[in-house]
């Protein structure tokens, strides 16, 4: 997990670190990291408080463990963007009926937590908090010998500290845990935390949140391994620079023929680690002892870091080698003073063209085989400076430990085969994993909740369309909603549900527009459109991506007087052409209209003074004759 450290934080903060586990040994996590200004903290590994032996007996019994394992696997959608945010969440149901949690994704956390009703210090996050007292199929873990108790001696507890003084502590509970609409999984009775104190990031952050995929009892990939029900596999596939999201695979995949792999040694660290040998800069192998990878934890793959971190020499060796290779581009500031970025401005917008200024960047592995990098891969986009870019590989301090954080693998399938002790990477567009890696079958349905007000676990979610992919225009996102209330019910509150909807989607409400509403016996269907915010004529790729995957994931909350909604269809068009009169309408109306109020003007002073100078022409004699006027009364 990313974590908000200063760079100059020392080794000996992880002397400071207390986990109290439920039944496991202590493992400590970074945290997620909210990036804003380009700053970058520096990345300090944290401490694993159990001995080489241990994790050894822990991972041959989980190997012989495994048994007639089903096929089935979760596939699920990521959302956010690793350098916006600082993470990636997935979606994940707890409970019968189910309850929704935004989590972020983490490699190097042994526990999946969420935020409990009975919290009197959590935050404010994405999604209401988890009501057990509203799950039929919860159950608190109760006391035994294989936990932490709390002080009654009755429900086992959990408690996660971390090294710049955040924590997470609460009850260990177990429920229905579901994988959402397009997973093959069914629904699974998993153990998980319910938060009853947070502080610091996981305190402020908008994610609800964390998924726990690292090796331990309670990491959710475990306990399904434990089940049998899932290969003891598990994939992630971050987006690219400009196209936020992903995907991710909880058990077996078919692995593309060209993906490469790096062994992965449990015994050497209980983090998910490569053999990194030698990095090569433009085709240049930078000269460095094979060893500086490998002190301490080794080569640290971790999904939730936002960026990499290098031992000093390897660092300054990258560093330099990077600049040599670039002559065109001007060296400059970065984007948040208080940190000395390494940024070049003049590379261009374009991201496919980074690999005509910057050069390519291969790492290879123990056995051998090379994974190539892209510039989108060890750079971020300065955040001030159009066309700027800036490394996000960094010095890890004083500590000899090599991190590689989300960046290195943006747009690379990712697979933790844990079962055959190796870490495989392809080369891909996330956004087009499923069509790339040629998975079908119909997902399972979601997990029934008929006494959720919004139920929406018949429909669904449509695809994004291909279309989407890469750089498009849309002008124009409408979509057709079924609501269960009758048309008399809910005619007077159509401006209140317009300004609800803009709200979900994150818009202004001048951007909602009523196309129809249709009345169906009980129900009633309303199309809506969805207008680029104001003058434009078409929405950013960022927005639009976002209004639809709130959409198609069905992440509107109503109201219950709105009851439940379901979404019958969507669809996009792109920018009206606009003929010379439309393009200039406003103008044109402007310009009559100032004509039209000058004539106006004009003719009204010249019947003022045509008047005006009529009367003092006029003469009449002192004794000429007036006509008689009728006398009024007093």
């Amino acid at each position: 997990m990313a974590l908000e450290r200063n760079r100059a934080a020392s080794s000996l903060a992880l002397l400071l670190l207390l986990v109290a586990g439920a039944g496991t040994t202590g493992s400590l996590q970074p945290l997620p990291t909210k990036i804003s200004g380009g700053g970058v903290p520096a990345m300090v590994l944290p401490l694993f408080l159990s001995s080489p032996n241990s994790t050894r007996r822990a991972a041959e019994a989980g190997y012989f463990r495994r048994r007639q394992l089903s096929t089935a696997n979760a596939r699920m959608r990521l959302y956010d963007d690793l350098l916006t945010n600082g993470y990636y969440t997935t979606r994940l149901f707890i409970g019968t009926p189910p309850q929704e949690f935004a989590l972020i994704v983490d490699s190097g956390s042994t526990v999946t937590y969420v935020p409990c009703s009975s919290c009197e210090q959590c935050g404010n996050h994405q999604d209401p908090r988890f009501q057990p007292e509203l799950s039929s199929t919860y159950k608190p873990v109760k006391c035994n010998t294989a936990c932490t108790c709390d002080k009654t001696k009755t429900q086992c507890v959990y408690e996660r500290q971390y090294a710049e003084m955040s924590s997470s502590s609460g009850v260990l509970g177990e429920d229905i845990i579901s994988f959402g609409k397009e997973s093959a999984l069914k629904p699974q009775r998993a153990v998980f935390g319910c938060e009853n104190s947070e502080t610091g990031d996981l305190f402020s952050q908008h994610a609800d949140g964390i998924m726990g995929l690292g090796r331990g009892q309670l990491s959710i990939m475990d306990q399904l391994v434990e089940k049998g029900v899932i290969h003891d596999s598990f994939s992630l596939c971050y987006g690219g620079m400009d196209i936020g999201g992903g995907a991710m695979v909880l058990g077996g995949t078919s692995d593309p023929p060209d993906m490469v792999f790096s062994r992965s040694d449990p015994v050497r660290s209980p983090y998910y680690n490569i053999v990194l040998r030698e990095i090569h800069v433009a085709g240049k192998r930078l000269q460095l002892d094979p060893r500086i990878f490998d002190r301490k934890h080794g080569t640290i793959l971790d999904s939730g870091t936002t960026y990499a971190y290098l031992p000093e020499e390897a660092f300054v060796a990258f560093r330099d080698a990077i600049l040599s290779n670039l002559h065109s581009l001007k060296q400059i500031r970065g984007p948040d003073p208080n940190y000395k970025d390494i940024c070049f401005a003049g590379a261009g917008n374009d991201v496919s063209q980074l690999s005509k200024t910057f050069p390519e960047v291969d790492v290879v592995f123990g056995n051998g085989q090379k994974l190539s990098l892209s510039p989108e891969n060890y750079l971020f986009r300065h955040s001030k400076v159009q066309g700027a870019y800036c490394l996000g590989i960094f010095q890890n301090g004083k500590d000899p430990t090599t991190l590689l954080g989300g960046i290195v693998v943006r747009n690379t399938l990712v697979t933790y085969d844990r079962q055959n002790k190796k870490i495989g990477f392809w080369k891909t567009n996330c956004s087009e994993l499923w069509e790339r890696l040629h998975i079908s079958g119909a997902p399972s349905p979601a997990p029934s909740s008929s006494s959720n007000s919004n139920s929406t676990a018949e429909i669904s979610p449509a695809m994004a369309p291909s279309g989407l992919q890469g750089q498009f225009q849309i002008g124009l996102i409408t979509f057709d909603m079924s609501l269960n209330i009758t048309y008399e019910d809910l005619k007077s509150h159509v401006s209140e549900l317009a300004e609800l909807i803009a709200h979900e989607l994150e818009l202004d409400s001048h951007q909602i527009h009523l196309m129809d509403i249709t009345s169906k016996g009980n129900d009633t269907l309303i199309r809506w459109a969805i207008f680029p915010e104001g003058s434009a004529d078409f929405f950013s790729n960022t927005t639009a991506r976002g209004i639809i995957s709130r959409l198609t994931e069905h992440r509107l909350r109503l109201p219950e007087n709105f009851g439940s909604y379901q979404l019958v269809e969507w669809n996009v068009e792109p920018p009206s052409r606009r003929t010379w009169w439309q393009q200039h309408l406003l103008a044109i109306v402007v310009g009559i209209s100032v004509a039209v109020l000058l004539s106006f003007s004009v003719l009204l002073i010249w019947y003022f003074l045509r008047y005006k100078f009529e009367g003092l022409r006029t003469y009449r004699p002192v004794d000429s004759a007036v006509p008689e006027q009728e006398l009024q009364p007093l």
